[in-house]
């Protein structure tokens, strides 16, 4: 069963962050970085896309970001500020979770 909404977000930002200081860290990958990138995370970031296009189809786009001119430096693992909530409220037109109530998409950042 899920948690409650902010938790969710809260451990999400928990994982990343972990990830982020393994991979920051001396210790050694278990597996190639190429597997890496090319099974989970390849995975991960299909996910994403399909969340995005479902978020566009049901009237809440997500603003786009071009990361690879973006400043993001190390160990720069966040949750969303104040203006980027308030961003997705409006797109999103409903509760703030980025989705009108009730839309299906109420679940999605």
């Amino acid at each position: 069963m899920p948690l409650p909404w902010g938790e969710e977000v809260a451990r999400f930002h928990a994982a990343l962050a972990k990830l982020d200081a393994f991979l920051a860290s001396d210790t050694p990958l278990s597996t190639p970085p190429e597997k890496l990138f090319q099974g989970p995370i390849a995975d991960a970031l299909t996910h994403v896309g399909q969340l995005a296009l479902l978020r566009r189809f049901g009237g809440a786009p997500i603003r786009g970001e071009n990361y690879f001119r973006a400043d993001m430096p190390g160990a720069w693992v966040r949750e969303p500020s104040s203006r980027q909530a308030a961003e997705t409220r409006v797109l999103g037109k409903g509760d703030g979770a980025g989705a009108a109530p009730g839309s299906g998409l109420d679940f999605i950042l």
